[in-house]
């Protein structure tokens, strides 16, 4: 385990210290770095303030519609017939519809344009909420109701999960509407195959009874964030994988019992939310439970196929999802290219948990602009990295293995030589269980590393930290430079500013340009900071960062995940942006009550900005405290992806 920077810290200088230097110390530099093209005009919309209302609030001059729900038909037949389910359950041919309908609550939302000018989202489905779903009592003194999930209800949120593909349209008011029947439409799921590739494939640990060459997996789950490739495909990302693994690890028996155990604790294999999905209950055609991780009728290695980047063509709706192995094992938030100067593709990626690392892959081969299929296996090979943030705002990458493949397909991985055993015999656990890899390596450990994007404009790497309320507590890491909040309810944002601007380079300086909270409270734990300043009174309060996008200019647009929470607004998650040339924080769309906001996503012209409302209504009851998009009427809220426009037809921000 590597030496916590807390301590370092507590050695080498005061909390104050601390403080003053992150902000401080580089904050110009982010500013001089984006070389004559800057967001230079301020944030045109007036800012509108977090509130609970049940509808979605924007500021004047823009509209909104819904263009997808939950449950809406991919193909041109029904759709899911979700209130009946809501009233009575679901059956056989409910699961069955679910495979061609819009999944559930979406996260990521990525916007293409096909070759032949029709317009494409491409849509994860994180998770599901049954107690909203199903009919009342799912839950019963905070756990499922005995006898719950039924089979049918397990069976649809296996097949509720996943992706959809969809096409849409824009109508001649500037609202979208999606395209039934579309030869683009595609639902992946729980049960679609999966293709194992890189250098975990065919490995031991990858191997089970019903794939027992390691090369192949029924379904993606828990598809959080995700990233755009420059050669047109999505990089979704497997989160929080363990939520579907019961079981007991002490029952796992046989050949590499104690490793498979170990690796499992280290991700939190088995889940304590597994009872809620049911999924280790399902038994499969050898009479067998993929999900239980026991070793008797069940599959202890099944979790290792999870918690990998997947790689999807859009374009294509006959190709295979792709497990990319080299880009390592964790739970995946995001996964968003830039370019290095030499051509190689780097790829950022963040471990959403408590004390966990930010990474990134280069690349061995060089993007090739000028023939999409020449790129498609360019995640198979390279280098992966995990980030150690410095005392002194530096910060370096270190290597944790390097990957290459030879001719006939076989793979020589060079792991770090300071890592211990067993990574060093047995270097295919480098990605396997990378989270051990890093701890080895002394990387820091961060609060809650969500979406990180690549800024064109500024060319620095934008880090969402959630939060984190175990930081500093008794036996946990205390505070560091780049987490510098005990007790980090309210989350932060960290800016990577690689050196010479290149993504590829292994070293870096950093700074925090917003400690986010309420510029209105008292307490300076809690107060909203931009830039080493006090916001005014008159600035937005924003609090658990969670997605970005960047628009053409260099904004930084910001989606929550957490403000509804009674530690930290008690308000409806929302949008804001920020203007890191002007310093400049306005907030521009509040949800509804219960959920979060996803997927921010800009259409190819920036005259539409698209999100996904996720999970509107989820409480800790089995009664929702939502009912959009419907209002009053409805028993049951619907996750939905959203378009919005300016009423004037200009680009969103402009």
């Amino acid at each position: 385990m590597g030496e916590y920077f807390g301590d370092v810290l507590s050695r080498a200088m005061s909390r104050r210290d601390v403080l003053r230097g992150a902000f401080y110390g580089t904050a110009v530099l982010a500013v001089g770095s984006c070389g004559g093209s800057c967001a230079e005009e301020p944030l045109s919309f007036r800012t509108i303030y977090p509130n609970n209302e049940d509808r979605i609030t924007l500021p004047e001059g823009y509209q909104h519609n819904v263009v997808i729900r939950w449950g809406d038909p991919l193909d041109n037949g029904p759709a899911l017939d979700w209130n009946r389910i809501r009233q009575s359950g679901p059956t056989a041919q409910d699961v069955d519809r679910q495979k061609s309908c819009f999944g559930y609550n979406c996260d990521f939302v990525g916007y293409f344009q096909t070759p032949d000018n029709k317009h494409l989202l491409v849509v994860n489905h994180e998770y599901c909420n049954p107690e909203i779903m199903f009919p009342i009592p799912f839950l019963t003194n905070n756990a499922p109701t005995p006898g719950r999930p039924t089979q049918e209800e397990s069976q649809l949120m296996l097949e509720a999960h996943g992706l959809s593909v969809v096409e849409i349209r824009r109508k001649t008011d500037g609202s979208w509407e999606y395209v039934k029947g579309s030869s683009y439409n595609r639902r992946i799921t729980g049960s679609t195959k999966c293709e194992i590739t890189g250098p975990a494939r065919e490995h031991r640990l990858m191997k089970t009874y019903y794939d027992p060459n390691g090369e192949s997996v029924f379904g993606t789950l828990n598809n959080c964030a995700a990233g755009k490739t420059p050669w047109g495909t999505v990089l979704t990302c497997e989160e929080n994988f363990h939520s579907y693994f019961g079981g007991n690890r002490a029952n796992i028996t046989g050949d590499d019992a104690q490793l498979i155990s170990s690796i499992h604790q280290r991700y939190g294999v088995p889940g304590s939310f597994a009872p809620y999905y049911g999924f280790m209950n399902l038994t499969d055609q050898q009479n067998r439970r993929r999900f239980l991780i026991e070793s008797v009728n069940g599959e202890p290695k099944e979790a290792f196929r999870f918690g990998w980047v997947v790689e999807i063509d859009p374009m294509n709706p006959q190709s295979t999802p792709k497990k990319r192995t080299a880009l390592g094992r964790f739970k995946h938030e995001a996964a968003t290219y830039a370019i290095a100067n030499d051509g190689r593709v780097v790829i950022y990626m963040g471990d959403d948990e408590r004390f966990e690392y930010v990474y990134k892959f280069i690349t061995k081969g060089r993007y090739n602009p000028a023939d999409s299929s020449a790129n498609m296996d360019l995640l198979d090979e390279g280098e992966l990295y995990v980030a150690k943030f410095n005392d002194d705002l530096t910060g370096q990458w270190i290597l944790i293995a390097k990957c290459e493949r030879n001719a006939q397909g076989q793979y020589t991985i060079t792991p770090n030589p300071n890592l211990p055993e067993p990574f060093r015999s047995d270097p295919v656990l480098c990605y396997i269980n990378t989270r051990g890899a890093a701890d080895s390596l002394g990387a820091t450990k961060m609060d809650r590393p969500e979406d990180i994007e690549w800024n064109p404009v500024t060319k620095s790497a934008w880090v969402a930290l959630t939060n984190n309320e175990r930081r500093g507590a008794s036996n946990q890491p205390g505070t560091d430079r780049a987490n510098p909040r005990a007790n980090n309810v309210m989350g932060h944002i960290l800016e990577i500013m690689e050196n010479g601007g290149d993504p590829a380079a292994t070293s870096f300086r950093w700074q925090i340009p917003v400690l986010c909270g309420d510029p209105n409270v008292a307490d300076q734990n809690n107060k909203l900071v931009i830039y080493g300043q006090n916001a005014s009174s008159q600035v937005p309060a924003i609090s658990a960062p969670d997605n970005f996008v960047i628009d053409r200019l260099g904004n930084i647009w910001i989606a929550t995940d957490g403000n509804p929470s009674s530690s930290r607004l008690r308000k409806n998650d929302g949008v804001y942006v920020l203007n890191p040339f002007r310093r400049e924080l306005k907030m521009f769309l509040s949800g509804v009550p219960g959920c979060e906001i996803c997927g921010p996503e800009f259409s190819n012209d920036w005259k539409t900005f698209f999100c996904a409302i996720q999970h509107p209504g989820e409480t800790d009851t089995n009664e929702p405290n939502s009912r959009w998009p419907y209002g009053d009427n409805a028993s049951t809220p619907r996750p939905s992806v959203i378009a919005v426009w300016r009423t004037d037809g200009r680009e969103i921000f402009a």
